[in-house]
C-alpha cells in the first residue's frame, strides 16, 4: 500500500479537522495569560501552550493508530503476498496519524507566539520535540493494541486510558510519575529544560515502542523475539525510574538563557532585553539611594553588579554583586525601593513585622521612594500597622540627622526599635 493511498483511506483526514478545531478551542478558551506576561520568551510562551495538551496529542495518537490497525488487520492487508514488508505497510498507515498528532502539539505552539509577537528559539523547540516523539511511541503502541483488539472497542478505551494515565500523573505522589508520563510542565523565565529532563519520557516510552516492533518482526522465534522484548522494555523502565527517583517538584532547570542588556558600572545593572528601556532610570534610581543611604550612614552597600535573579543568570550573590528580581521591578519603577531594602539589612533572621516597616517606610522617605513602598504594601494588603508605622516614622523624621542614623543603625544590628 503506497503512502497516497494509505492517507487517503485511513482516518487522520477524517479526524484533522475535528481534532485541531477541537484544539484551538481548547488551548483559546485556557488562555489565561495577558500579552507580554512572559517577557517574550518563546520557551516559558511554548512550555505554557502545551502544558496541559500533551495528554490529548499521545491520546489522539494512540486511539487513530489502534483504528488503522484495525482497519489492516480486518481488510485482510496481514494475509496478503508480501510485496512490501509489513513495517513499511505500517509505517505509510501509521505516518498520516503521527503528523496529526504532531500538529495537535504544534497549532498551540504557533498560535501562542503569534498572541505573543514572539518568534520561536532553539530552546522553545526542546518540548515540542519530545512530544513529537512520544506521539509516536503511543502511536507504535496504539498500533500493536489494533493488532489483538477490535478496533471499535480498542480505540476509544485507548484514547481514555492513555488520556487519563498520562495526565493524572502530575497529581499524584511520587514526583517521579510526572517526570516519565511525558507531561512536561511549565519552564520559567529564562530557563531551559535538561536533556535528561526532555530525554526521560522519550526513554520509557520509547523502549516499550522498541519492545513492540521487535514482537512484531517477522523472523526469530517467538521465545527470543519475546525475551528480547521484555529486555528492552524493562531496562527503559527502570533506567527511566531511576534516572528520576531523586527528583523532587521541581524539575532540574539551567538557568541564565534569557537575553540581558546592561548598563553603567559600580554598579552595573543588568536587566532581561525585554525590560531594558527603563533599565538606565532603574539604574540612576539606584545610585541615587545607595549614595543617599551611605551618605546617612546606615549602610556600607556597594554592589559593582546587580543582576537579574528571575532569569537564573549571574555567580554567586554576595557584597559585590546583588540578585533582585528586576524583570519585575525595573518597568514598575520600584528598583530603587528594592535596592533600599537590600541595603538596609536587618543582621537578625526575622525581626518583626511592623519593626521592618518602619525601617523600610523611613528608608523609602530619605530616598524619594514613598510611591513605591505604598504599592508594595497595598499589594501585599498589609495595612493593619500603617497608621502606628507612619506615626513612628514622622517622629524619627523631624529629628536631627544623627539620630536618625543612631535609631536606624541600631534597629538593624538588634532588630529592636529604640524609643522615638
Amino acid at each position: 500500500m503506497r503512502f497516497r493511498t494509505a492517507f487517503r483511506s485511513g482516518i487522520a483526514p477524517w479526524a484533522a479537522p475535528f481534532l485541531l478545531l477541537l484544539t484551538a478551542a481548547f488551548y483559546t478558551i485556557g488562555r489565561q495569560n495577558h500579552p507580554g506576561e512572559y517577557h517574550h520568551y518563546a520557551p516559558t510562551i511554548v512550555a505554557e501552550a502545551l502544558n496541559s495538551l500533551y495528554p490529548f496529542a499521545y491520546a489522539s495518537a494512540a486511539a487513530l493508530a489502534c483504528w488503522e490497525s484495525g482497519r489492516l488487520r480486518s481488510s485482510g492487508v496481514w494475509k496478503l503476498a508480501p510485496v512490501r514488508s509489513r513495517h513499511r505497510v505500517a509505517v505509510n498507515a501509521l505516518a498520516p496519524v503521527v503528523v496529526l498528532a504532531w500538529l495537535v502539539l504544534l497549532l498551540p505552539c504557533a498560535l501562542a507566539l503569534a498572541l505573543e509577537a514572539t518568534a520561536p528559539t532553539p530552546g522553545s523547540l526542546l518540548l515540542p520535540l519530545g512530544g513529537a516523539v512520544l506521539c509516536a511511541a503511543h502511536a507504535a503502541v496504539g498500533f500493536a493494541v489494533g493488532l489483538v483488539a477490535p478496533r471499535v472497542v480498542a480505540a476509544p478505551v485507548l484514547a481514555v486510558a492513555d488520556w487519563v494515565g498520562v495526565s493524572f500523573t502530575i497529581a499524584v505522589d511520587p514526583a517521579w510519575a510526572r517526570y516519565v508520563s511525558g507531561v512536561y510542565g511549565s519552564v520559567g523565565f529564562g530557563e531551559l529544560p535538561t536533556l535528561a529532563f526532555v530525554g526521560v519520557p522519550v526513554l520509557l516510552a520509547g523502549s516499550v515502542a522498541v519492545a513492540v516492533l521487535v514482537l512484531w518482526l517477522p523472523r526469530g522465534a517467538l521465545s527470543l523475539r519475546v525475551l528480547a522484548a521484555a529486555a528492552v522494555a524493562v531496562c527503559g523502565v527502570l533506567g527511566a525510574y531511576r534516572a528520576v527517583a531523586d527528583w523532587g517538584y521541581l524539575p532540574p532547570e539551567s538557568g541564565g538563557h534569557a537575553p540581558m542588556t546592561c548598563v553603567g558600572t559600580a554598579p552595573r545593572l543588568c536587566a532581561p532585553t525585554d525590560v531594558s528601556t527603563a533599565l538606565p532610570q532603574a539604574r540612576r534610581d539606584t545610585v541615587n539611594v545607595l549614595g543617599t543611604l551611605r551618605e546617612l550612614g546606615v549602610t556600607t552597600a556597594g554592589p559593582a553588579l546587580i543582576t537579574d535573579s528571575y532569569t537564573g543568570a549571574g555567580g554567586r550573590a554576595s557584597a559585590a554583586e546583588w540578585h533582585m528580581n528586576l524583570t519585575g521591578y525595573v518597568p514598575k519603577g520600584d528598583t530603587g525601593y528594592q535596592v533600599a531594602i537590600r541595603a538596609l539589612d536587618f543582621r537578625c533572621a526575622e525581626p518583626g513585622v511592623r519593626l521592618q516597616h518602619v525601617v523600610h517606610l523611613w528608608g523609602a522617605e530619605r530616598t524619594g521612594q514613598r510611591a513605591s513602598y505604598d504599592r508594595r504594601r497595598r499589594a501585599e494588603g498589609d495595612t493593619a500597622q500603617e497608621g502606628p508605622v507612619a506615626a513612628t516614622v514622622d517622629r524619627l523624621l523631624a529629628k536631627p540627622d544623627a539620630t536618625q542614623t543612631a535609631w536606624i543603625r541600631h534597629a538593624l544590628a538588634t532588630c529592636e526599635a529604640g524609643a522615638v
